[in-house]
């Protein structure tokens, strides 16, 4: 049976198990999923969602439902390969390993275990030996070429996020075997990383092919009694929604943008634009080019539209030039695009201005802190005064200025949880626009600050 097809109707665990494997495996199957709580059972028995996540507190048993997942996933996938993920070398060793091979004998489930070149399990089940590869997350690319049937991650909100989403696709790409192909991420949210971006973002929830299960450690009712009240005493009420109830909170040191309020700056319904020029902020990546585009009304700044995640900076004016083919666009783009390109040949900037898009760039970028201080000025200023509305289809410009937090290390806005270049975009050109420094679009004022 393909996946395809297993997730058509979604089928009771067992009922699959009774299709997929020998008899043989349904005691041990009855016996495991007797041990497990709500939580675990919801994670083990969906055998129809192609991306599941589990969102936990600490204690909840996440590592135990990702035991039973891989003992489970290798009944009904015997003869294929799987492959178990902790974000380093080591912990393979420390966490993984200690806990699987206990979960191994405590269901007298016969196993073989290779240490070299790297760590593998080999199951001896009824319908035949069947491989369970041990992998590092940070280096993930040791898992090309192979064809997979199922992938299980833990402790994903703690790997690098720009790893974790380079990752993400290949890992997808392996899975070309066996009966059910699934990958499994668990992880204690760690703000709003992985999980978030791949569960509970905006977009990840209009998304079918993935669920989010939330296992708090309420729900484990084999940890010590003192263990919740310990947890108590030593967090403050943000990090136990975290570390308690798996929720996804801020545990960084502050948003960047708090002054920004949905209620307040974003609206519903567009106005007529048909005669007004644009203005396109732009963020120039290669493989995640982005824009906002939006028109200046007196003094306010009014966002209408964006372009998320161009492969280049042809492809975003092209797909700006699309949807707006006869305006008259000025283009705020990073400074930086005059020297360099995404393309090799033009510089980004000469690029925009073959398209018609006019550069409205300074010579340089302002200071990273001037350009979040004229933001914020516009969201809300001395004088209560709101100058800044975005549509509500803005759906990425919205989230990436909720969720943008301040980086402990360097003081600055962090740029590794992918919320950056929106806000980066909108930057751009409220500086331009709207400083102090230029009143009129694309010009300087000719006044100092001493």
């Amino acid at each position: 049976m393909s996946l395809l097809a297993s997730i058509c109707e979604p089928v009771p665990l067992l009922a699959f198990m009774q299709q997929q494997t020998p008899e043989d495996t349904d005691d041990l199957i009855t016996r495991i999923r007797a041990d497990l709580h709500p939580g675990q059972l919801a994670f083990v028995d969906d055998t129809a969602t192609q991306i599941l996540g589990i969102s936990a507190g600490y204690g909840a048993g996440k590592t135990r439902a990702l035991c039973a997942k891989a003992v489970m996933l290798a009944a009904v996938n015997q003869g294929f390969i799987g492959c178990v993920m902790e974000p380093t070398g080591p912990l393979i060793r420390d966490i993984w390993q200690t806990d699987f091979e206990a979960f191994l004998e405590a269901y007298d489930i016969p196993y073989t275990f290779r240490a070299s070149p790297l760590p593998e399990y080999m199951l001896h089940l009824p319908g035949g030996d069947t491989k369970i590869l041990c992998r590092s997350f940070e280096n993930w690319s040791r898992i090309i070429g192979l064809n997979l049937a199922w992938v299980l991650a833990d402790e994903i909100d703690t790997v690098t996020p720009s790893i974790a989403n380079k990752a993400f696709p290949k890992i997808l790409g392996r899975l070309r075997s066996g009966n059910v192909r699934q990958f499994g991420a668990a992880s204690t949210p760690e703000g709003f990383r992985f999980l978030w971006q791949t569960f509970a973002s905006d977009d990840a929830q209009l998304r079918r092919d993935r669920r989010l299960i939330k296992m708090r450690t309420y729900d484990n009712p084999h940890l010590p009694e003192d263990f919740i009240e310990r947890l108590r005493a030593n967090y403050d009420p943000t990090l136990l929604k975290s570390y308690l109830e798996g929720e996804f909170v801020n545990l960084t040191t502050g948003c960047v943008y708090d002054r920004f309020d949905r209620a307040k700056h974003v609206f519903a319904a567009l106005p007529d634009i048909s005669r007004e020029a644009l203005r396109i902020g732009i963020d120039f990546n290669i493989g995640n080019t982005n824009a906002i585009i939006g028109i200046r009304i007196g003094d306010r700044a009014v966002v209408i539209d964006e372009v998320a995640g161009a492969n280049d900076t042809d492809s975003l004016a092209q797909e700006i030039r699309r949807r707006y083919p006869d305006h008259k666009i000025y283009g705020y783009p990073d400074a930086s695009g005059g020297n360099r390109s995404t393309n090799a040949t033009r510089t980004d900037i000469q690029i925009l201005e073959s398209y018609g898009i006019s550069n409205q760039s300074p010579q340089s970028n302002p200071p990273i802190r001037d350009r979040v201080n004229n933001v914020q000025a516009m969201l809300e200023n001395g004088r209560g005064e709101n100058r800044l509305q975005i549509y509500q289809g803005c759906k990425r410009l919205i989230e990436c200025l909720e969720l943008q937090c301040w980086d402990e290390k360097t003081q600055l806005p962090d740029k590794q949880s992918n919320f950056d270049h929106m806000n980066d975009c909108l930057g751009y050109w409220l500086h331009r626009d709207f400083s102090m420094l230029h009143k009129t679009a694309g010009r300087g004022t000719g006044i100092r600050l001493y």
